[in-house]
């Protein structure tokens, strides 16, 4: 039994902020794997389903990203998991937008969800990093994390959490080679068709003169030769 667990603010004001996108990824997951119904539980919204052989219950925290851990400690103990059995979705300043990273233990670096769970089941979880950039000082970080993605980030985004759902079995079970190899293949970009290049003239054009005609004798003559 695998606690997977996204990160994000409760309500519609916050739906689409950078700060949800743990939300939106367990959405994902939910979504694409066939998860049961959305269950009010552990101070927050729970779904039950399976990736692969492993079970999981996903869960969506709904006090405010500051009391997260209250949410994930209730249902750890509830489920009888240690820490190492929690994966945590979370939003990441210091990644650049659609690039994710797994890590396990480890500090908060300042993020309000992860300074509670520490302080509800301490630093021993499991966590993906899910990258949306710095807005360049410190100054302006609430503001950024607590804005929407831009219209022009849509496509990267839906890569990106199909990407992560793609994944979700590896997420799961650990094997971050593999859940790497589900982003990449969802993130990297197609490269344009390059333009065919234009014909070199060197000199004035020539009409295309027809071929001559071939009398029926040369033309199996011809065809017996490539046989010898």
């Amino acid at each position: 039994m695998i606690l997977m667990v996204g990160l994000g603010n409760p309500g519609a004001k916050y739906a689409g902020n950078r700060h949800n996108v743990g939300f939106m990824a367990v959405d994902r997951i939910a979504s694409d794997h066939g998860f049961g119904p959305w269950k009010a539980r552990f101070q927050g919204l729970s779904a039950e389903g399976r990736l692969g052989e492993i079970r999981v219950t996903l869960l969506k925290p709904q006090g405010y990203m500051n009391l997260s851990g209250q949410s994930v400690g209730e249902a750890m103990r509830y489920l009888k998991l240690t820490p190492a059995e929690v994966v945590v979705l979370h939003d990441e300043l210091d990644l650049a937008p659609g690039v994710c990273r797994m890590k396990s233990g480890g500090g908060h670096a300042g993020h309000n969800g992860l300074r509670s769970i520490h302080q509800h089941i301490g630093e021993g979880y499991r966590r993906l990093r899910i990258g949306i950039g710095h807005p360049g000082h410190k100054d302006r970080v609430t503001g950024h994390v607590l804005s929407d993605f831009a219209k022009a980030e849509e496509p990267m985004l839906d890569d990106l959490l199909r990407g992560i759902s793609e994944g979700a079995g590896a997420l799961a079970s650990g094997d971050g080679a593999a859940l790497g190899m589900a982003l990449a293949a969802r993130m990297a970009a197609p490269k344009p068709a390059r333009p065919a290049a234009a014909p070199v003239q060197t000199g004035p054009a020539k009409a295309a003169s027809a071929p001559e005609p071939r009398s029926m004798t040369d033309r199996l003559k011809s065809l017996a030769d490539r046989f010898r």
